[in-house]
């Protein structure tokens, strides 16, 4: 601990993050296990989730963001010196979205995980009507109240 100092959080992993951390790249374990210390120290705090993961966070281990930790803040358990604890559900690669699909496993999800903006955008618009098909935007009008018209070009300058 940095300085003899009391951690502000117990730390727990879930076996399956342990093996991730164990077969990572050792500069990846390495970085891994520093920022681990920073969280629990709360020195460092990862990136919040969103939709499916909200209550979840994400840190980035390496400078190209390609490895991710994910871990939540839970209630630790009794016999616990701390009140709550920082456990990891993965440490893995964000390619095609693995950590994620991993992350959602892990919790028992039964379809991969949706990002808040993700959701949003599959959703329907509450502006559209709730049965039959969407309505195709009819022609612009040629002038918009409220708007100046359009400049003409004069005849003599216009393409012949």
């Amino acid at each position: 601990m940095s300085g003899g100092q009391q951690p502000t959080f117990g730390l727990s992993l879930d076996p399956r993050a342990l093996t991730d951390l164990v077969q990572a790249p050792s500069d990846i374990r390495d970085l891994t296990l520093a920022y681990l210390q920073e969280v629990v120290n709360a020195e460092r705090f990862g990136t919040r989730l969103t939709g499916d993961l909200e209550g979840y966070r994400k840190l980035f281990v390496d400078s190209r963001k390609e490895w991710r930790v994910i871990y939540g803040i839970r209630p630790a358990p009794e016999t616990s010196a701390h009140r709550r604890e920082i456990h990891v559900v993965a440490v893995r690669p964000r390619a095609d979205n693995d950590v994620y699909d991993t992350v959602g496993k892990r919790l028992g999800m039964n379809r991969r995980p949706l990002s808040a903006r993700t959701h949003a955008a599959r959703s329907r618009s509450p502006q559209l009507p709730s049965r039959g098909p969407i309505p195709k935007p009819g022609p612009l009008p040629s002038t918009v109240p409220g708007l100046p018209r359009p400049a003409r070009m004069p005849a003599h300058h216009q393409a012949r």
